[in-house]
């Protein structure tokens, strides 16, 4: 297929052409290229693609295209693994709808109101974003039925499928009598997800898509090499230096991230957390307030690290060096979004750190300059000593 293929040139309708130049978006990136031509002609498809190569668009511009927005029932299911994820997806798809008529998404995760839940699906939604089991709550309390559904869909199959939702999501699949295709979208392909796909796929096209530079995002990466005590006051300070609007910190663990979100607030900044612990009505509102534009520092725990989807996040800062390495590619991929340049700063605090970023860069082929702040408030590229070889006398 051509490198410079259009959306136009993948037979989208006027509705879907226009609902992508007004997000901006001109061409599609390699997993859109490869997956919405099958998807579009109802086949089955499994994709491995890394995170923040457009997989959203790539299943949900097919699943759109093919809705009657005449028939009130069901006909598409995207399945997800976490309540952000969820509320991600259904964003997209909205942002996609501005030139439909009558096509409805609905939401259905845990820890919301039930209540709210069945209001949105009075409304008729002809496309379902859900978790396995909230949607399987909703299923046997008769408020939602899977007899018209066409088109199914599971997002980050590896990692659903690993949290232990393979047999709720094998008793859904078993009811979708008349499914005519199924996607599985995942970062690997791992054994439960190539079980599923035997179990339920026929005839699939398999999609490999490898980060080329084109699709990764434009993101100039720092490190600052600080103390641990002067750490919280040094990120405080590169921020209010380079003044950013909307900024993403991460903190590996959900006592952190409070205590750091904590010390910000009494420092005066306007910041705000999320993690496991706080009540997902006020995560809700605190990731609301970050997506208009009303909260400039979002403190959060790897939770929401694929569950935000701000196009314009000015930067990212990694205050703990990230467990995995695949955590701190997810945790950048929030800024340097829609060919926006992005930054994107790890603060470095003791040699462990160090060693971990180190080994990142490697995994990742990543450029990490490291960056010293000065107590003139200025930031200087910080000289790396080659190690002393010393030699032994025999």
């Amino acid at each position: 297929m051509s490198e410079h293929i259009t959306f136009r040139d993948l037979g989208l309708s006027e509705a879907m052409l226009k609902a992508l130049e007004k997000r901006g978006y001109g061409y599609p990136t390699s997993i859109q290229k490869e997956a919405i031509p099958p998807l579009m002609e109802g086949r089955d498809v499994i994709a491995k693609a890394p995170t923040g190569t457009g997989k959203t668009f790539a299943f949900g511009i097919p699943m759109i295209e093919h809705m009657d927005p005449d028939d009130p029932a069901v006909q598409g299911l995207i399945l997800a693994p976490t309540r952000e994820l969820a509320i991600q997806i259904g964003d997209e798809l909205r942002s996609l709808l501005s030139f439909y008529k009558g096509l409805r998404v609905a939401v259905l995760y845990g820890g919301a109101s039930i209540g709210t839940q069945i209001k949105q699906l009075e409304k008729n939604p002809q496309i379902i974003v859900a978790t396995p089991g909230r949607l399987m709550d909703h299923h046997k309390r008769k408020n939602i039925r899977f007899d018209r559904i066409q088109t199914v869909v599971l997002d980050e199959a590896d990692r659903m499928l690993d949290m232990g939702f393979f047999k709720d999501v094998t008793k859904i699949l078993d009811m979708l009598k008349n499914r005519k295709n199924m996607g599985l979208f995942s970062a690997t392909i791992s054994q439960e997800v190539m079980t599923v796909s035997w179990m339920y796929q026929r005839d699939e096209v398999e999609i490999t898509v490898e980060p080329k530079q084109e699709d990764r995002p434009d993101i100039d990466q720092y490190s600052i090499t600080t103390t641990p005590l002067a750490k919280a006051e040094t990120t405080l300070r590169l921020l209010r230096i380079q003044g950013y609007d909307r900024v993403m910190i991460f903190c590996n663990t959900k006592h952190m991230c409070q205590r750091l979100c904590d010390e910000f607030k009494r420092a005066g900044a306007d910041a705000d957390c999320i993690h496991g612990d706080i009540r997902q009505s006020h995560r809700e509102r605190t990731m609301q307030k970050f997506h208009r534009g009303q909260l400039s520092i979002l403190i959060a725990t790897d939770v929401a690290s694929r569950g935000i989807d701000v196009d314009d996040v000015d930067c990212v800062i990694n205050y703990d060096i990230p467990e995995e390495n695949e955590y701190y590619i997810h945790r950048i991929g929030r800024t340097g979004r829609a060919k926006r340049k992005g930054v994107s700063f790890a603060m470095v605090s003791n040699f462990p750190e160090k060693a971990k970023l180190d080994e990142i860069a490697k995994f990742s082929s990543f450029q990490i300059t490291p960056l010293l702040l000065g107590d003139d408030d200025v930031l200087t590229v910080e000289e790396v000593k080659a190690p002393v070889i010393r030699k032994r006398f025999k």
